[in-house]
């Protein structure tokens, strides 16, 4: 509790709610479901034999087998119905190499789940030091979606061998007394198969988990910040058509005066002559908004 306490206090703990972190603990979890349904299996068959002379029948018949599945090695006895002779028989079929591959996918990626929690939580600046975490993760986690699709495919095959192969009708198969029509055999107990096919279940989920996972990884790697392109920054010179536009709004003048320019020659020009000596005339304004000089003019009217 006081570790609990020290997590929650310290902050640590809410990085186990950000999607790297979490998925590792989804992970850790359904790959412990995964080995535990798979590796812990233990299950039986009974069969039953009545022969025509009820001294020879035996009515219960244990066939027991495990993980990891080596059907050929599950031996058990059956009468013949002839005298007190018995004959010993194997089941058929050997599923080991599937089922311990599924169940050491599985525990290894119950370990690096393990492991990469716990430096996301309390190593996360060590693990972002030069790349050189993440970049390890994510192709960890690339190896095991592989492997886990491999294995979930491989193990799913071979249950189906499994459940043919401890089919209590196919083993009645096997005995030589249940041939002639003169003995009843039948079976008592069928297998219970629901924790392997649990199993195939969570094999399949741990894939997807994975897999998901592999995106999360790769956007703490350099990979996915390298990749990204920014957008170019505003140019400074507004473009041309800004320009052409303005112009239109009849901004582009020089000047503010008038249009056309003022120009008062005309009306000077227009008033009656007093018989007086113009010594100046009036200057007009041009369209830069400054007096054009106009050469005065010297009248002697006689």
């Amino acid at each position: 509790m006081d570790l609990l306490n020290q997590l929650v206090g310290s902050g640590s703990f809410k990085k186990v709610k950000e999607p790297l972190a979490f998925l590792r603990v989804l992970e850790w979890l359904f790959a412990i479901f995964a080995f535990a349904t798979c590796g812990g299996y233990s299950g039986e068959l009974r069969l039953s034999v009545a022969c025509a002379n009820k001294s020879e029948s035996d009515l219960k018949i244990d066939v027991p087998f495990s993980y990891p599945f080596r059907l050929y090695q599950v031996v058990f006895n059956a009468p013949t119905c002839e005298g007190k002779r018995r004959e010993t028989l194997y089941l058929i079929g050997d599923s080991s190499s599937s089922a311990e591959f599924f169940v050491t996918i599985a525990v290894f990626a119950f370990l690096y789940s393990l492991a990469a929690t716990v430096v996301y939580i309390f190593f996360q600046n060590k693990y972002r030091e030069n790349n050189r975490g993440p970049l390890i993760d994510f192709i960890v986690t690339v190896i095991f979606s592989f492997m886990w699709l491999v294995g979930s495919s491989a193990w799913a095959k071979a249950l189906a061998d499994v459940k043919s192969a401890t089919d209590p009708d196919e083993v009645l198969l096997l005995i030589s007394a249940c041939k002639q029509q003169s003995n009843k055999c039948m079976s008592l107990r069928r297998p219970v198969m629901s924790s392997l096919n649990t199993s195939v279940v969570f094999g399949f989920l741990n894939f997807i988990l994975w897999a998901g996972n592999i995106w999360f990884v790769f956007k703490e790697t350099g990979w996915h910040s390298s990749g990204q392109r920014y957008p170019q920054e505003t140019m400074e010179k507004q473009p041309s058509g800004y320009n052409q536009s303005y112009n239109q709004g009849g901004l582009s003048q020089d000047t503010y005066g008038p249009p056309g320019g003022y120009n008062q020659q005309e009306e000077i020009s227009q008033q009656p002559n007093l018989g007086q000596m113009s010594g100046y005339s009036q200057q007009p304004y041009n369209q830069t908004g400054y007096a054009q000089s106009v050469p005065t003019s010297f009248t002697n009217q006689m």
